[in-house]
């Protein structure tokens, strides 16, 4: 028998470190499994985040007109306006003439002329609430909460606007997400003990002409916010449209959240800036 065929038949052991290297297939799907679970997730929220969190823009000029639009609509509808004429017109509702007026002779709509003073009061196609920039497990978003349950009023004297008040219901604020409502509602603005947000105006907005249909007017407004029983002076811009014998008011407010002693909102997986928006659209009609 020669040397070579001595060893032919002998098996060869790997060597020890080789057998240490190996790893078991299960762990190799453990790992595997683990990871795709981890892209699913990670791709759950991103799609949450940006496609089903679809969350309102910014409220606008072209949002103003459309809450003037509706409320206006509303109130012909509700009043029987007319809506014959032209294809596609709608006829604006007319205040009736009062018993033994003279043909002719000029109706008041409740708006201000001259020196005239006027009251006004919010209607519920006002809208008010939060936005507020969030990142979810990484994932940047914004979280949006608004309500209509807004009682206010205006007061108009002349070319002065001397009086902004409104109210609003903590509690009736609703985002895209019941467990985010239902922080806010709690350990954010503590609702129960603290019900409502106001703002008060407390320095006249001179307008320096008396408001005619149509035209927008943008000035500063300075006032006193109370939120969760905290109230502090703010001044932010506004933009105003009087149209269809109503008033719409737009514009936003920034607030830094340790200001008014508000629980910063961040939770968990979501981690949210110290500041944000007190955004609102108000609608004003004549009070009766």
């Amino acid at each position: 028998m020669s040397d070579t065929d001595q060893y032919t038949d002998v098996p060869v052991e790997p060597a020890p470190d080789e057998k240490r290297r190996r790893i078991p297939r299960w762990v190799t799907y453990v790992v595997l499994g683990l990871i795709v679970l981890v892209v699913l997730f990670f791709g759950a929220i991103f799609i949450y985040a940006k496609v089903i969190n679809d969350s309102p823009a910014e409220f606008t000029a072209g949002d103003l007109d459309a809450a003037l639009s509706s409320q206006a609509g509303s109130s012909q509808a509700g009043d029987g306006a007319s809506t014959t004429g032209a294809p596609g017109t709608v006829a604006t509702a007319q205040p009736p003439v009062p018993t033994g007026a003279p043909s002719g002779a000029p109706v008041s709509t409740g708006v201000a002329t001259g020196a005239e003073s006027s009251q006004w009061v919010a209607t519920d196609s006002s809208q008010v609430g939060y936005r507020v920039e969030e990142v979810l497990f990484g994932v940047n978003t914004t979280a949006v909460g608004r309500t209509n349950q807004v009682d206010g009023t205006l007061s108009i004297d002349g070319t002065q606007v001397t009086g902004v008040d409104f109210t609003i219901d903590v509690a009736s604020i609703t985002s895209d997400e019941s467990r985010r409502d239902s922080q806010f509602r709690g350990r954010v603005m503590s609702a129960d003990e603290f019900p409502t947000a106001t703002f008060a105006l407390t320095q006249p907005i001179e307008l320096g002409a008396t408001p005619t249909d149509g035209a927008d007017v943008t000035a500063h407004a300075t006032g006193d916010l109370t939120l969760r029983g905290v109230t502090k002076s703010v001044t932010f811009d506004v933009t105003a449209k009087q149209d269809n014998g109503l008033i719409g008011v737009q514009g936003s407010i920034p607030v830094v959240f340790s200001d008014y002693s508000i629980a910063n909102p961040s939770n968990g997986g979501v981690t949210t800036e110290d500041h944000g928006l007190v955004e609102f659209i108000l609608v004003f009609q004549p009070a009766s």
